[in-house]
């Protein structure tokens, strides 16, 4: 696999920033009251996840050690700005659903982690990439989040309905404790499956891996990288 795919990958499946790392958590079960919603909010993070990244790989020679952290903000803040104001004129009534939430894309742990432990690090094109995978992975997760509350909640998803006539909606799907619900749930049919899998001798290594070493460790490994 090459260096484009693989972070694709790593973001969609291997390392994906909500089942797997479970990071990002605030947007994750405040927003995602529908499809819409889980939709809207993780492709806004995906932009600005992939040009922060890019932006970042490209400063990573010139951003002094000590105000790295700042000056990753700084950029990070730029562009969750230009996304803001552009969703204000173009798309208001998702604006207006997704809040208070947009400007917090600043302090989304999933890009500040990124800029920190990948693209301050790498090269722009597999920066991009790796920001690419991670907000894709991210969208993926928020949308299917929130369609299950919306089918469960609502009996529709993405304004059709899908349910019967006969069905109640369960609506504490779609009020905060639901979050948690189907969160938990799709986490456990993530653990469940690769559990199956191990039973049966298959490789799920690709599955709900993470990252496999310390935090010192890999600082250490890095380190000598550089050094090279």
């Amino acid at each position: 696999m090459n260096k484009a795919g693989e972070r694709l990958f790593n973001g969609l499946i291997k390392e994906n920033p909500t089942f797997v790392l479970m990071l990002g958590m605030c947007p994750t079960l405040a927003v995602t009251t529908s499809a819409v919603n889980g939709l809207g909010m993780g492709l806004t993070t995906t932009v600005v996840l992939t040009l922060s990244n890019g932006i970042i790989s490209l400063l990573r020679k010139v951003i002094p050690d000590k105000v790295r952290i700042p000056a990753f903000i700084v950029v990070i803040a730029t562009f969750v700005t230009l996304v803001e104001l552009l969703l204000e004129g173009f798309l208001p009534s998702l604006y207006d659903a997704l809040g208070i939430y947009i400007p917090l894309i600043v302090v989304n742990c999933i890009i500040l982690g990124r800029a920190e432990s990948y693209a301050s690090k790498n090269p722009i094109i597999p920066s991009l990439f790796d920001g690419l995978g991670m907000g894709l992975g991210f969208s993926v997760a928020l949308t299917m989040i929130g369609a299950l509350r919306e089918i469960l909640g609502a009996g529709e998803v993405f304004g059709y309905e899908v349910m019967p006539a006969s069905y109640v909606p369960a609506s504490i799907f779609v009020l905060a404790p639901g979050a948690f619900f189907v969160l938990a749930g799709l986490t456990a049919i993530q653990n469940y499956l690769k559990i199956e899998g191990e039973k049966k001798g298959k490789d799920m290594s690709k599955i709900q891996s993470g990252c496999g070493t310390d935090c010192k460790t890999c600082k250490e490994q890095c380190k000598e990288r550089e050094e090279k």
